[in-house]
């Protein structure tokens, strides 16, 4: 009953936050994985990934920029106050290798896709915290 008097939520509530705090935590640490060895591999500058960054035209200072925004923001995912601001700059990443598959270099958009898919899930999820830090910023406006 303190839980229920201490939260102003239902038990049930609680249990449901939990859990879904729990499968936000597995798919931010399973894309953080994931973008971290890709950023990485653009900024080390594997065969594969200058391959394609010259298929894209831009110039090699582009590879390094993804592969930083991918292997910084992806330690940023890990950090709680940090998860959904990372979550929304990573989905802009994301959406921006969508269309460079779409309209560009081909080939398919699916991991893409689904590393999109995640990091909306993620900031949505996050979005309280990610409001907190605007507001600590100083970018929102304090609570009234």
């Amino acid at each position: 009953m303190s839980s229920t008097i201490e939260s102003g939520r239902a038990p049930s509530q609680d249990r449901i936050g939990k859990v879904l705090n729990i499968i936000l935590w597995v798919l931010q640490v399973a894309a953080a994985a994931i973008l971290f060895m890709a950023g990485v591999s653009k900024l080390s500058g594997t065969e594969q990934m200058v391959g394609l960054f010259e298929k894209i035209g831009i110039g090699p200072w582009f590879r390094f920029v993804t592969g930083g925004l991918e292997a910084l923001g992806s330690l940023a995912l890990l950090v709680p106050p940090l998860a959904g601001a990372s979550a929304l700059v990573l989905g802009v990443v994301m959406a921006g290798a969508v269309a460079t598959h779409l309209f560009v270099i081909g080939g398919s958009p699916a991991m893409a896709l689904g590393l999109l898919s995640v990091m909306a899930v993620v900031a949505w999820g996050r979005r309280d915290r990610t409001v907190r830090l605007l507001r600590a910023a100083g970018v929102l406006p304090a609570e009234k």
